[in-house]
């Protein structure tokens, strides 16, 4: 049995992230093995959370991974250790537009079985507060909202107050935050600056979010409140298991064994030593943060060796690569120093150039194409990307419009744009998804082996993507 906490809120900006990744920090402290996840798609948070804990940061994800594997993907992250907590997304009850519940915070507490921190910014209430946390504690009979931890509070007298509302509340005090300008993490036009880009700075917030946390919450008492989690009957996710569970409940039979899965219930299949390694590059460095962990651990699944390059410091791609995969991140703030680096720029185009199969999401779109804000990129792609006031964000349900080296066309897959750039295409390849909200349109490209989009996807809940890539590296 794993112990477990969601650590939630009324509404996005209460100090989640604060206190989740504080949390986890003090816990770690204490000698506990702390298994960190986030409750949506965001790529930025459990980088924080990796940092407190010294363990890769894991995303639940109803709504692109389907129900079905939440509990599945949590017990996977959380094996060996103590203690997990879970950050929830935006406010408790807030989901997917339209879909109800379905990848609320509340509905992965359901799931995980899992006791609800509530995170309150009691700046601006006193007796109010305790309308707040009755209202959402009453809301809905199934999430067990265990306790409350007040943030931002101003002055002893100010929590004497706020206690005194919640005392007839039944909902314990587990937790009173001071104001603290020294815990704060620094945002910008997508959210949090990442780990990577202030890995010092991080690392000193961090420790400033545990201090607060410990001197500011009752660790027994959440510890407790933890550990009266029940059971949680699932089995643990194993990357290359050859079926999905969409959301919507509909199982996809098994992948073949040819394309190295695992069989059903987790036994690794025997490698196959009839063909040569395929070596996957995939990029990281400060420029190309956004990843999930169950991406690589697919690739080695279904039999690739996965090298990380930086393309703002190598100057080659990894020897030997037959395989690429750019993910998300933040190539705006990077221009100059990726159009600098001409000779990686020569060769992603060069192997784009050969068939080899090519994966790019979003930052990895700009990457390739010709220019970003005036500033040549890789030119793979005949598009140039530029900034735009505009935020694009949200889920999308997508069908790949035509066959790529992730699927073939009619595959319906799940996933999440986020972004502040327009790309402007020429007249020259195909496109990758259709998408069927909020707006129907075509999007991203395929060309030769290059699938190339701002979508956003969770390979875990189309495990057939990773064995497909993997087949293409010949």
């Amino acid at each position: 049995m794993v112990a477990r906490l969601v650590i939630a809120a009324p509404s996005s900006g209460a100090g989640k992230t604060t206190v989740a990744t504080g949390l986890m920090a003090a816990f770690a402290g204490r000698g506990l093995a702390v298994s960190p996840h986030k409750v949506g798609p965001d790529y930025i948070d459990p980088g924080y959370h990796a940092l407190a804990t010294g363990r890769p940061g894991r995303n639940l994800d109803a709504y692109m991974c389907g129900t079905g594997l939440i509990a599945p993907l949590f017990l996977h992250g959380a094996r060996g250790c103590d203690l997990a907590v879970v950050e929830g997304v935006m406010g408790l009850y807030d989901g997917a537009a339209d879909q109800g519940e379905l990848a609320s915070t509340a509905q992965v507490a359901k799931l995980l079985k899992a006791p609800v921190v509530l995170v309150v910014d009691a700046s601006s209430q006193s007796r109010s507060v305790a309308a707040l946390v009755h209202g959402f504690a009453s809301w809905d009979p199934e999430v067990r909202i265990g306790g409350v931890i007040l943030n931002k509070v101003a002055t002893d007298r100010h929590e004497h107050l706020l206690r005194e509302a919640l005392g007839e509340s039944g909902v314990p005090v587990l937790g009173v935050l001071r104001r603290a300008p020294a815990v704060a993490t620094p945002s910008r036009h997508l959210g949090l600056v990442p780990v990577a880009e202030r890995q010092a700075a991080a690392v000193e917030a961090v420790a400033a979010q545990a201090e607060q946390v410990r001197q500011g919450c009752d660790l027994e008492a959440l510890l407790a409140l933890a550990r009266s989690a029940p059971e949680l009957h699932a089995e643990p996710w194993v990357p290359g298991v050859g079926e999905r569970l969409h959301a919507g409940g509909a199982v996809v039979p098994a992948l073949p064994r040819a394309l190295g899965f695992a069989r059903a219930g987790g036994t690794p299949l025997p490698p196959r030593n009839d063909r040569p390694p395929r070596r996957v590059a995939v990029a990281g460095g400060a420029a190309f943060t956004f990843s999930y962990a169950e991406h690589t651990e697919l690739l080695r699944a279904a039999g690739a060796e996965v090298v990380t390059f930086d393309p703002l410091r190598d100057e080659s791609l990894p020897e030997g690569t037959s395989g690429l995969v750019i993910g998300g991140g933040f190539p705006e703030m990077y221009g100059e120093q990726l159009s600098a680096n001409e000779p990686l720029r020569k060769a992603v185009a060069e192997l784009a150039a050969s068939g080899a199969p090519v994966a790019a999401e979003c930052a990895g779109l700009l990457y390739l194409a010709r220019s970003l804000d005036g500033t040549p990129m890789c030119g793979v792609l005949d598009a140039d990307a530029r900034m735009s006031e505009r935020l694009t964000l949200g889920y999308r349900d997508a069908v790949a419009v035509s066959d790529s080296v992730l699927a073939p066309a009619g595959t319906r897959m799940r996933g999440h744009e986020f972004h502040r750039t327009v790309i402007e295409p020429g007249a020259g390849p195909l496109a990758a998804w259709g998408l069927r909200q909020p707006d129907r349109r075509v999007e991203g490209f395929v060309q030769g082996g290059v699938h190339a989009s701002y979508v956003h996807t969770h390979w875990a809940g189309s495990p057939e993507v990773a064995a497909r890539f993997v087949e293409h590296c010949a």
